[in-house]
């Protein structure tokens, strides 16, 4: 079992150092100031260190988020937030729109950008780990949870942070509820990818794996749908990969729900559904080379050589090739001219998020705490403005290709 993902660079941010001379004083104040550096720092080394596992990347995540809670909300758990909410500027770039960084002095931005990062950490070890030769149920099983995990941190920064942002995200941008619900779904969608390569392992009934790869194939319309309005100068490759699979996995349905319509003996409707099946698997092929053909966010590879590509292909041959000699020997039945309409609900299998919060406020946040910082103490000259000379540099991602599979395919 193999699976292909196509995945953007992760975000890219400025250093903070989280420096208040004068303002903060005080060892509790200087202690929760120097952890915060070096539990970011942290977290930012392990978004591209390969040993990192769902556990450390949690505990690290939860670290840093915890202490940053002490900058958003107010110690009595009341609406009121922190006043240091807006003391440092932050700034990060964007998965799609190159090195051009957005910068906001508030520290909800930094807290939904990091947890971007987190989520989209997510997607990319569940893309490793499904690109393994001979991965084990354990490993199909981690990359489908942490596929849903990534959803349901995108779903919860889109729900119940975006909306608290005092500068709303620029268009095109990660934090725009556009890009965020794409993410959403098409998590979703690959998770449901890897329900299907089960389904198909276990010899569930082709019926139901059908209604799986249709149910598969809408969400990545979905996906591709919510991008359409974007420019598609950076935009273009992310929706070559959704409607290449949104074509692949209807492929996938027509194929199964011709070998369901065969086991009725109705082998004429049968054919006509494996020949849709071969148009959508030619659409998918064609999509596939202009896939590695745009230039754009992404990596740069060949999904049609892949061996999830090419099962399909021989699948959908070898079963139209069976309905035909069937149709030929046994049944003779006429070809309808209509392609069937596949109105097909999965009862089971269907992946939703995992709902996912940020932790509370670390326990060294205090009240004398808090009054260790003395906002009046300012300089006025204020050093956390941004300064327009400073560089964001891109994040070096380890590259990873596809290895190849040697056995059981599936997806």
């Amino acid at each position: 079992m193999t699976h292909w993902f196509h995945r953007n660079p992760l975000k890219a941010t400025a250093p903070v150092t989280f420096n208040y001379y004068g303002v903060a004083a005080g060892p509790a104040a200087s202690k929760i100031c120097s952890d915060l550096r070096s539990s970011r720092a942290r977290l930012l080394e392990l978004f591209t260190d390969l040993s990192c596992n769902p556990d450390m990347m949690k505990n690290a995540s939860d670290s840093y988020f915890s202490l940053l809670q002490g900058f958003i909300n107010s110690l009595d758990e009341s609406t009121q937030e922190s006043k240091l909410r807006y003391i440092q500027n932050f700034k990060w770039t964007d998965t799609l729109q190159g090195q051009v960084p957005s910068a906001q002095q508030d520290a909800v931005f930094e807290l939904i950008s990091m947890g971007f990062n987190v989520a989209l950490w997510y997607t990319k070890y569940a893309s490793r780990l499904a690109g393994k030769e001979n991965i084990t149920e354990d490993e199909a099983k981690e990359v489908h949870r942490s596929l849903k995990i990534a959803a349901g941190i995108f779903k919860h920064l889109k729900e119940s942070h975006i909306p608290k942002l005092i500068t709303p995200a620029e268009k095109g941008r990660d934090l725009e509820a556009r890009l965020l619900e794409a993410y959403v779904v098409q998590c979703q969608a690959e998770a449901q990818e890897v329900t299907i390569a089960r389904a198909i392992e276990l010899k569930h009934a082709p019926g139901l794996i059908a209604a799986l790869a249709y149910e598969t194939a809408n969400f990545y319309q979905k996906a591709d749908h919510t991008l359409s309005s974007l420019e598609p100068a950076y935009s273009a490759k992310w929706r070559k990969y959704l409607h290449l699979k949104m074509c692949f996995y209807t492929a996938y349905a027509y194929c199964y729900h011709g070998q369901t319509l065969l086991a009725s003996d109705k082998c004429g409707e049968a054919i006509r559904s494996l020949q849709e099946a071969e148009k959508f698997y030619a659409k998918a092929e064609a999509l596939c080379k202009e896939y590695g053909e745009t230039k754009g966010p992404g990596p740069t590879v060949k999904p049609s050589g892949h061996l999830f590509f090419r099962k399909l292909g021989n699948l959908v041959k070898n079963t139209l090739e069976k309905c035909q000699r069937e149709n030929g020997f046994i049944y003779f039945q006429k070809i309808p001219t209509e392609a069937p309409q596949l109105e097909l609900k999965a009862n089971y299998g269907l992946v939703e998020p995992v709902p996912f919060e940020f932790p509370p406020t670390s326990a060294h946040w205090t009240p004398d705490t808090l009054a260790a910082f003395d906002l009046t103490k300012r300089p006025k000259d204020d050093s956390t403005k941004p300064k327009p000379e400073e560089v964001v540099k891109p994040v070096k991602e380890p590259d990873i290709k596809p290895q190849k599979d040697t056995g059981c395919y599936i997806s």
